[in-house]
C-alpha cells in the first residue's frame, strides 16, 4: 500500500497499465512532457518514450478520431481530453464513431481498446467553461460505458478495469478531488469491477445514491441525519453506463425512500433515469416520492459556485422533506 491521491493513482494505474501491454498508448494536449494541465500523465513520456505518450493538436475532435483508427487496428489508446467541458467538439467521434463502430461492422472491428479520460466538475471556481458536468449527455448512448471513481483507490482499480474492457470507455474524474482526495492505494496491479455500485455505508431508512465528488457530500449528509435518529444507506454508483440497478432497488425495497445526488443540472441528468426505473421497479416499496438534489438549470456560475452546488446542507433538508413527507 502507497498513501496516493487521487491523480497520483491515476497516475499509477496509467504507468501499470502500459508496464503490462505495450499496446497501452497514451494521447492528447501536453500531455507529454507537461504531464498534462492537471500533472497526470508527469514521467509517462520519460519511461515509455514518444511513440507511447505523445502530444496531439488543441483540437478534440481529431483526438478522438484518431484515437478511434488506433483502437480499430488493434492498440489500447487512453485519450485525455483536457477538460470536460472540452469533450463536446469530440461529440460526433464518440457518438457516431466510438460508440457504433462494432455495431455497424456486424462486429467485425470495434473501438473496444478506447479509454477516454476527462476532469469534470466544479468545485474549483473554474466559470462555466471548465466546470461542468457532462456525464448524462452520453450515460443515453449504446456502445460506450461511462465510469466515475470517488478516491484514489477506486480510481487505480477501475482505470485498469476500463482500460482492459472490451467495450470503450469514457472515464470523468472529479477534478475537486484530485489533490483533495488521499487514501491507501495498493501499488500492485488490480482491477475494480465495471457496472457495480458501492455500498459505502448501511442504512436503514434512506437510500442516497450519488458519484463522484458528490458521494463524500451525501455522506455529510448521512451523517447530519444521524443526529436525527435517521439511518442513511449510502451508495456510490461507480459506473453510469451500465448502472448498478439491482443494488439501488434492493436497497430501496429495504428503506423505502431515495435521494440521488448529482452536481449536473436538474432537468434530464442522470437522476432522472435513475428515479425513473426505481419507481417502476420499487413502486409498492416506497414509502415517499424519490427526491433529486442536483445543480441549478443555469450555465454554471462563477460568483455564484457555492449557490449552485448540491451541497450537504441542502441533501441534509431533503432527507429530512422526504422522511417527514
Amino acid at each position: 500500500m502507497a498513501q496516493m491521491n487521487l491523480l497520483q493513482a491515476i497516475n499509477n494505474a496509467l504507468i501499470t497499465a502500459m508496464r503490462a501491454d505495450n499496446k497501452v498508448l497514451v494521447l492528447g494536449e501536453d500531455v507529454g512532457h507537461f504531464g498534462g494541465v492537471f500533472r497526470a500523465t508527469s514521467h509517462l513520456q520519460e519511461e515509455f518514450g514518444r511513440e507511447r505518450c505523445f502530444n496531439t493538436p488543441l483540437v478534440e475532435q481529431g483526438i478522438i478520431g484518431f484515437a478511434n483508427g488506433l483502437a480499430a487496428q488493434g492498440c489500447k489508446p487512453v485519450a485525455e481530453i483536457q477538460f470536460g467541458d472540452y469533450i463536446f467538439p469530440a461529440f460526433d467521434q464518440i457518438i457516431n464513431e466510438t460508440a457504433k463502430f462494432r455495431y455497424r461492422s456486424g462486429g467485425q472491428f470495434d473501438c473496444g481498446g478506447l479509454t477516454i479520460r476527462t476532469p469534470y466538475g466544479g468545485g474549483i471556481a473554474g466559470g462555466h467553461y471548465h466546470s461542468q458536468s457532462p456525464e448524462a449527455f452520453f450515460a443515453h448512448i449504446p456502445g460506450i460505458k461511462v465510469v466515475i471513481p470517488r478516491n484514489p483507490y477506486q480510481a487505480k482499480g477501475l482505470l485498469l478495469s476500463a482500460i482492459r474492457e472490451p467495450d470503450p470507455v469514457i472515464f470523468f474524474e472529479p477534478k475537486r478531488l484530485y489533490r483533495a482526495a488521499v487514501g491507501d492505494v495498493p501499488e500492485s496491479d488490480y482491477e475494480l469491477p465495471l457496472g457495480h455500485a458501492d455500498i459505502v455505508q448501511t442504512g436503514s431508512d434512506i437510500t442516497l445514491v450519488a458519484w463522484g465528488a458528490q458521494v463524500e457530500i451525501i455522506q455529510e449528509a448521512a451523517q447530519r441525519a444521524l443526529g436525527d435518529g435517521i439511518s442513511c444507506e449510502v451508495i456510490d454508483l461507480q459506473s453510469i453506463l451500465p448502472w448498478d440497478i439491482a443494488t439501488v432497488s434492493t436497497s430501496v425495497v429495504k428503506t423505502g425512500r431515495l435521494l440521488i445526488n448529482h452536481e449536473a443540472p436538474l432537468t434530464a441528468g442522470f437522476a432522472a433515469e435513475v428515479a425513473a426505473e426505481i419507481q417502476s421497479q420499487c413502486f409498492l416499496s416506497l414509502e415517499a416520492p424519490i427526491m433529486r438534489v442536483c445543480g441549478l438549470d443555469t450555465p454554471y456560475p462563477l460568483v455564484h459556485e457555492k449557490e449552485y452546488m448540491p451541497d450537504a446542507l441542502k441533501t441534509y433538508e431533503a432527507i429530512i422533506a422526504t422522511m417527514n413527507y
